[in-house]
Protein backbone atom coordinates (compact mmCIF):
# COMPACT_ATOMS: atom_id res chain seq x y z
CA UNK A 1 0.00 0.00 0.00
CA UNK A 2 1.46 3.38 -0.98
CA UNK A 3 1.48 6.43 1.26
CA UNK A 4 -1.43 8.09 -0.55
CA UNK A 5 -3.62 5.03 0.10
CA UNK A 6 -2.51 4.93 3.75
CA UNK A 7 -3.29 8.61 4.23
CA UNK A 8 -6.70 8.20 2.61
CA UNK A 9 -7.59 5.37 5.01
CA UNK A 10 -6.28 7.35 7.99
CA UNK A 11 -8.34 10.40 6.96
CA UNK A 12 -11.46 8.23 6.85
CA UNK A 13 -11.01 6.62 10.27
CA UNK A 14 -9.24 9.35 12.24
CA UNK A 15 -11.06 10.78 15.25
CA UNK A 16 -9.67 13.23 17.81
CA UNK A 17 -11.74 14.21 20.81
CA UNK A 18 -12.34 17.80 21.75
CA UNK A 19 -10.96 17.41 25.25
CA UNK A 20 -10.32 21.10 25.97
CA UNK A 21 -12.86 23.68 27.14
CA UNK A 22 -12.78 27.42 26.54
CA UNK A 23 -14.63 29.00 29.45
CA UNK A 24 -14.65 32.45 27.83
CA UNK A 25 -16.33 31.26 24.63
CA UNK A 26 -18.08 28.32 26.33
CA UNK A 27 -17.11 25.67 23.81
CA UNK A 28 -15.05 22.48 23.56
CA UNK A 29 -12.11 22.24 21.20
CA UNK A 30 -9.25 19.93 20.24
CA UNK A 31 -5.62 20.91 20.53
CA UNK A 32 -2.58 19.86 18.52
CA UNK A 33 -1.70 17.60 21.46
CA UNK A 34 -5.13 15.90 21.22
CA UNK A 35 -4.57 15.22 17.53
CA UNK A 36 -1.05 13.87 18.10
CA UNK A 37 -2.25 11.62 20.93
CA UNK A 38 -5.01 10.20 18.71
CA UNK A 39 -2.44 9.46 15.98
CA UNK A 40 -0.28 7.17 18.12
CA UNK A 41 -2.30 3.96 17.51
CA UNK A 42 -2.51 4.82 13.79
CA UNK A 43 1.28 5.03 13.52
CA UNK A 44 1.60 1.35 14.41
CA UNK A 45 -1.41 0.17 12.42
CA UNK A 46 -0.30 1.76 9.12
CA UNK A 47 3.47 1.71 9.71
CA UNK A 48 3.72 5.49 9.36
CA UNK A 49 4.90 8.37 11.48
CA UNK A 50 4.03 12.05 11.60
CA UNK A 51 6.32 15.04 12.01
CA UNK A 52 5.79 18.76 12.42
CA UNK A 53 8.40 21.30 11.38
CA UNK A 54 8.16 24.98 12.18
CA UNK A 55 9.89 27.89 10.50
CA UNK A 56 9.87 31.47 11.72
CA UNK A 57 9.47 34.05 8.97
CA UNK A 58 8.71 37.73 8.76
CA UNK A 59 6.26 39.37 6.40
CA UNK A 60 5.94 43.17 6.45
CA UNK A 61 7.44 43.24 9.94
CA UNK A 62 4.99 40.65 11.29
CA UNK A 63 6.45 37.44 12.71
CA UNK A 64 4.92 34.39 11.00
CA UNK A 65 5.19 30.75 12.02
CA UNK A 66 4.95 28.27 9.16
CA UNK A 67 3.98 24.83 10.44
CA UNK A 68 4.44 21.84 8.14
CA UNK A 69 2.82 18.54 9.14
CA UNK A 70 4.04 15.43 7.30
CA UNK A 71 3.19 11.76 7.16
CA UNK A 72 6.08 9.41 6.37
CA UNK A 73 6.17 5.69 5.61
CA UNK A 74 9.93 5.29 5.23
CA UNK A 75 9.87 5.68 1.45
CA UNK A 76 7.64 8.69 0.83
CA UNK A 77 6.02 11.60 2.58
CA UNK A 78 3.06 13.91 2.13
CA UNK A 79 2.97 17.31 3.77
CA UNK A 80 0.49 20.10 4.50
CA UNK A 81 1.22 23.63 5.66
CA UNK A 82 -0.41 26.23 7.88
CA UNK A 83 0.81 29.78 8.34
CA UNK A 84 0.00 31.75 11.50
CA UNK A 85 0.88 35.30 12.46
CA UNK A 86 2.21 35.99 15.95
CA UNK A 87 0.20 38.73 17.69
CA UNK A 88 2.83 40.65 19.67
CA UNK A 89 0.17 43.09 20.89
CA UNK A 90 -1.97 40.43 22.55
CA UNK A 91 -2.72 41.69 26.04
CA UNK A 92 -2.10 39.51 29.06
CA UNK A 93 0.58 37.39 27.40
CA UNK A 94 4.33 37.58 27.52
CA UNK A 95 6.30 37.14 24.28
CA UNK A 96 7.03 33.40 24.84
CA UNK A 97 3.31 32.80 25.38
CA UNK A 98 2.44 34.73 22.21
CA UNK A 99 4.82 32.58 20.16
CA UNK A 100 3.71 29.39 21.93
CA UNK A 101 0.07 30.13 21.24
CA UNK A 102 0.74 30.79 17.55
CA UNK A 103 2.90 27.64 17.36
CA UNK A 104 0.15 25.46 18.86
CA UNK A 105 -2.44 26.97 16.55
CA UNK A 106 -0.23 26.43 13.48
CA UNK A 107 0.49 22.80 14.41
CA UNK A 108 -3.22 22.14 14.92
CA UNK A 109 -4.15 23.54 11.52
CA UNK A 110 -1.26 21.92 9.65
CA UNK A 111 -2.33 18.55 11.10
CA UNK A 112 -5.96 19.39 10.32
CA UNK A 113 -5.06 20.17 6.71
CA UNK A 114 -3.10 16.93 6.36
CA UNK A 115 -5.75 14.74 8.00
CA UNK A 116 -8.76 16.58 6.50
CA UNK A 117 -10.16 17.31 9.95
CA UNK A 118 -13.44 19.10 9.43
CA UNK A 119 -12.72 22.65 10.61
CA UNK A 120 -16.37 23.62 10.29
CA UNK A 121 -17.19 21.37 13.24
CA UNK A 122 -14.37 22.80 15.33
CA UNK A 123 -14.98 25.62 17.79
CA UNK A 124 -12.43 27.93 16.18
CA UNK A 125 -14.53 27.88 13.03
CA UNK A 126 -18.01 27.90 14.56
CA UNK A 127 -17.55 30.33 17.46
CA UNK A 128 -18.22 33.84 16.17
CA UNK A 129 -17.16 35.63 19.40
CA UNK A 130 -19.98 38.08 18.74
CA UNK A 131 -18.94 38.87 15.17
CA UNK A 132 -21.30 38.67 12.19
CA UNK A 133 -21.43 35.45 10.17
CA UNK A 134 -19.26 34.79 7.11
CA UNK A 135 -20.36 34.70 3.49
CA UNK A 136 -20.99 31.18 2.14
CA UNK A 137 -18.46 29.94 -0.40
CA UNK A 138 -20.53 28.29 -3.11
CA UNK A 139 -19.04 25.68 -5.40
CA UNK A 140 -19.03 26.90 -9.00
CA UNK A 141 -19.08 30.59 -8.05
CA UNK A 142 -16.42 33.11 -9.04
CA UNK A 143 -15.18 33.07 -5.43
CA UNK A 144 -14.89 29.26 -5.59
CA UNK A 145 -12.65 29.52 -8.66
CA UNK A 146 -10.51 32.14 -6.96
CA UNK A 147 -10.22 29.92 -3.86
CA UNK A 148 -8.96 26.97 -5.91
CA UNK A 149 -6.48 29.19 -7.78
CA UNK A 150 -5.28 30.58 -4.43
CA UNK A 151 -4.70 27.08 -2.99
CA UNK A 152 -2.95 25.81 -6.11
CA UNK A 153 -0.61 28.81 -5.99
CA UNK A 154 0.47 28.12 -2.40
CA UNK A 155 -2.41 29.44 -0.27
CA UNK A 156 -4.06 27.41 2.47
CA UNK A 157 -7.59 26.35 3.30
CA UNK A 158 -7.43 27.92 6.76
CA UNK A 159 -7.19 31.38 5.20
CA UNK A 160 -10.24 30.67 3.03
CA UNK A 161 -12.27 29.40 5.99
CA UNK A 162 -11.35 32.52 7.96
CA UNK A 163 -13.23 34.56 5.32
CA UNK A 164 -15.93 32.17 4.07
CA UNK A 165 -18.41 29.65 5.43
CA UNK A 166 -17.56 26.40 3.59
CA UNK A 167 -19.70 23.25 3.57
CA UNK A 168 -18.15 19.97 4.76
CA UNK A 169 -17.99 18.33 1.28
CA UNK A 170 -16.57 21.52 -0.28
CA UNK A 171 -14.01 21.79 2.56
CA UNK A 172 -12.80 18.26 1.77
CA UNK A 173 -12.44 19.14 -1.90
CA UNK A 174 -10.46 22.31 -1.11
CA UNK A 175 -8.17 20.38 1.25
CA UNK A 176 -7.56 17.76 -1.45
CA UNK A 177 -6.16 20.52 -3.71
CA UNK A 178 -3.86 21.61 -0.87
CA UNK A 179 -2.64 18.03 -0.21
CA UNK A 180 -2.10 17.37 -3.93
CA UNK A 181 -0.07 20.57 -4.21
CA UNK A 182 2.09 19.60 -1.18
CA UNK A 183 2.81 16.03 -2.24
Amino acid sequence: MNIQEKLSLIQQEFKAKKSRYNSFGKYNFRSAEDILEALKPINEKYKVYFTIEENLKEISGLPIIESVASIHDGDSKIKATAIVGVDLNQKGMQVPQQFGSASSYGKKYALGNLLLIDDTADSDATNTHGKKSKTKLLKGSESWGKAITYIKSGGNVATITSKYDVSVPDMSELKSYEITRNS
